[in-house]
């Protein structure tokens, strides 16, 4: 059956044959572009997450077994970094802040405490918008640990 506009009634008149192929594609990618960034931001969070929680747990186990303070600051330092640099983020990304129960930091029953924070940049913002949306999740993770009490006290 023809209709009048030389189209079969089914297909709609001839003009607008293919229509809703172009029609379907528009609303996909208008969906799937945001899907997709959320995908990619969520995967990127993620790593900041399992890189401070990784660098945190880390850096305490660092400090607790290093023969004295300064030597366990920097091993702890150097795990965060390794941490860091494992999950994709820069270097200098994390930032560990070390904390004591006890003066000096490793007597024997005290507690060490690590905080560790990661600036996760949002991928494929320009500074531009730097104003209206933050370009940066922060994501924090602290741990603590005990100074085995059966040690002698370390400087």
């Amino acid at each position: 059956m023809s209709g009048p506009g030389g189209g079969s009634r089914a297909d709609g008149p001839a003009g607008e044959q293919g229509s809703a192929m172009v029609e379907f594609l528009g609303v996909a990618l208008i969906l799937l572009i945001p899907l997709v960034y959320l995908v990619v931001t969520l995967g990127r969070v993620q790593a900041g997450t399992f890189a401070a929680e990784g660098a945190a747990r880390d850096a305490v186990r660092a400090m607790v077994t290093a023969e004295s303070s300064g030597a366990g600051a920097a091993r702890a330092e150097a795990a965060v970094r390794i941490a860091v640099e494992d999950q994709g983020f820069a270097r200098d990304a994390g930032a560990l802040t070390l904390e004591c129960s006890a003066s000096p930091c490793l007597t024997p029953g005290g507690a060490v405490g690590a905080v560790v924070r990661i600036e996760v940049p949002l991928p494929l913002l320009p500074d531009a918008v730097r104003g209206w949306v933050p370009l940066s999740v922060p994501v924090e993770a602290a741990r603590t640990g005990t100074v085995d009490r059966y040690t002698r006290a370390r400087p």
